[in-house]
């Protein structure tokens, strides 16, 4: 189901039979983006169903507005961190939820804008917030964290191994002037990459991770993934089915481990023993779907 944008949403098919979407009355979309998840689990919900979709751009908001537009007043969306989700049901007034998906990928929009300084395929402002609200920007890290503090950074958000031959590079680089732009930055990560390694990556461009890395850091990514995974039974009413999908190990581990600690106290009952992965035809199609997986938890009664 390709958006007008030609955005076609991740594992689409596999969402909707995670998440049955048919006889549910309330649905969140915690991460709406352009509309195209949102789309189709109204389209099997039913007509007594209701949507509340979540995101923290604003370009996304008009965008999803606009598809979803025909579903009138079943829709409702709020520019807001998924973090916020318990404020955001309340203004709705919204106890419980029936059905829950959280897609953590960054939209190809949202990639394709060289403004937003979230990848170095075109150069523009190292900035990488994907909520204005924050004020905090990539540039701002690259020229005030120290080496060490840099390494780790680079490190513990990737797992890049180069990380502390990168760190060094930057703050060399930077003596001669503060980072500003995406190009810049890209050009220095792959100047610290040993000229042996470049042969064997294969298309994948050493800033890749690099980019990753403080893109996580910037919006403070893991930590608000932490708050939504515990904010999951709260808000999940007893029977209702929570989605949420991933793009590194990352984000993953964090998911796994949250939904199986939630199995194991009675609370929930996990719908996928692995991860769903997108099928040979979607990887072809769609390429950013060949690292999606998708979890998925059963609210219950613990016992």
């Amino acid at each position: 189901m390709e958006g007008p944008t030609g955005h076609v949403p991740v594992l689409l098919r596999e969402v909707v039979g995670l998440l049955a979407p048919a006889g549910r009355r309330v649905i969140v979309d915690c991460t709406v983006g352009l509309g195209g998840h949102s789309e189709a689990l109204l389209s099997q919900a039913g007509g007594q169903s209701r949507l509340i979709g979540l995101d923290v751009d604003e370009a996304n908001l008009v965008l999803a507005r606009s598809r979803l537009n025909p579903f009138g007043d079943r829709v409702r969306l709020f520019q807001a961190n998924f973090t916020e989700l318990p404020e955001v049901l309340a203004q709705a007034g919204v106890d419980r939820v029936d059905a829950l998906l959280a897609d953590l990928g960054v939209a190809s929009t949202q990639l394709d804008d060289p403004e937003r300084g979230l990848s170095f395929l075109a150069d523009g402002p190292l900035d990488m917030r994907m909520d204005p609200r924050r004020t905090t920007t990539a540039a701002d890290l690259v020229n005030r964290l120290g080496e060490a503090e840099l390494a780790d950074l680079i490190y513990n958000f990737s797992d890049e191994r180069f990380s502390r031959r990168i760190a060094r590079a930057i703050v060399e680089a930077r003596r001669s002037g503060p980072f500003r732009r995406t190009g810049q930055l890209a050009t220095v990560v792959a100047g610290a990459y040993p000229r042996a390694v470049w042969a064997t990556r294969t298309g994948v461009h050493p800033a890749t991770r690099t980019f990753q890395a403080l893109r996580i850091a910037v919006n403070e990514e893991l930590a608000c993934l932490d708050t939504l995974l515990a904010l999951i039974p709260e808000v999940l009413a007893v029977g209702g089915r929570a989605g949420v999908i991933s793009f590194h190990s990352l984000e993953d581990r964090r998911v796994k481990r949250a939904f199986a600690d939630l199995a194991a106290s009675g609370q929930a009952e996990g719908l996928t023993k692995k991860p769903l992965t997108a099928g040979d035809e979607e990887r072809q199609t769609n390429p950013r779907s060949r690292s999606a997986k998708l979890r998925g938890i059963e609210r219950r009664n613990p016992t």
